[in-house]
């Protein structure tokens, strides 16, 4: 059975560019969230293996969502996606217990190799 992803982009199609990547990589998009706050929310309802997250979002940005989901489940994986140029941020992400960062606009094989390299 492939792995079950949770998407987590304020921009459509930009989850729709990751859900479209990994679909065709063997994974199964369990779920999307529109913001940090439907993130925790859909974490705890759908329990997925992986959670993409953006960072900049509305309502909760990805950091605070991150540091929500690690305190119900420490073991939790979570890579963040960020736009260039956000270095404090994805130094504060893998502080806060981010497995691996990807930088957008991300390449295909970028996300795939993260993806392995955080599931094993």
């Amino acid at each position: 059975m492939g792995k079950r992803v949770l998407v987590s982009d304020d921009a459509a199609f930009m989850r729709m560019m990751i859900k479209d990547i990994l679909t065709k990589n063997g994974y199964e998009v369990v779920g999307e969230a529109a913001n940090g706050k439907e993130a925790v929310s859909l974490y705890s309802e759908l329990k997925p293996d992986l959670v993409l997250m953006d960072i900049t979002m509305p309502e909760m940005d990805g950091i605070q969502a991150l540091k929500k989901i690690r305190e119900s489940n420490p073991d939790a994986s979570i890579i963040m996606c960020s736009a260039m140029g956000q270095q404090a941020m994805v130094i504060e992400a893998i502080q806060s217990g981010a497995k691996d960062f990807i930088v957008k606009p991300f390449q295909a094989d970028r996300v795939l190799e993260s993806i392995q390299k955080v599931l094993g």
